[in-house]
């Protein structure tokens, strides 16, 4: 039977998994939804694509995309347990820039809203019925 080196144990929490971090950090609200981001190329590590189970450490640059918003972070800390979303704030630090730039599109976004300029949605139950007459071909 072999006894474990307490500077392995150490030096393997300094480490973990790209999409547990961002689980944890709460980027995504499942690790599934991590993995598909991850594999996307919606990810970045240091300027690079990663894979799901790629390690990270503290120091390490993360460039994370979900639309329309983008963040810029470096890792503050690793928890490897989801934690509520005030301690999860603290796992990362984000660039000033990506913050004004998140802000600007919310600010943007709030405004489309409030003046009524119409998002991509689904098409409500007036413009359906035009578009199947749309479509209609009367012979």
């Amino acid at each position: 039977m072999s006894r474990r080196d307490p500077a392995q144990d150490s030096a393997a929490s300094e480490r973990m998994r790209l999409d547990k971090w961002l689980w944890a950090a709460r980027f995504f609200k499942t690790r599934q939804l991590a993995i598909e981001a991850i594999n996307g190329g919606k990810v970045h590590v240091n300027g690079q694509r990663a894979k799901p189970g790629k390690d990270i450490g503290v120091g390490a640059r993360l460039s994370i995309t979900k639309e329309p918003y983008r963040w810029e972070i470096t890792v503050a800390a690793l928890q490897t347990q989801r934690r509520p979303a005030a301690e999860a704030a603290l796992l990362y630090t984000e660039t000033e820039e990506s913050q004004v730039k998140r802000q600007e599109e919310v600010a943007r976004r709030r405004e489309e809203r409030e003046l009524g300029i119409p998002t991509e949605s689904r098409p409500n139950k007036r413009e359906r019925r035009l578009i199947h007459r749309f479509k209609r071909i009367d012979t």
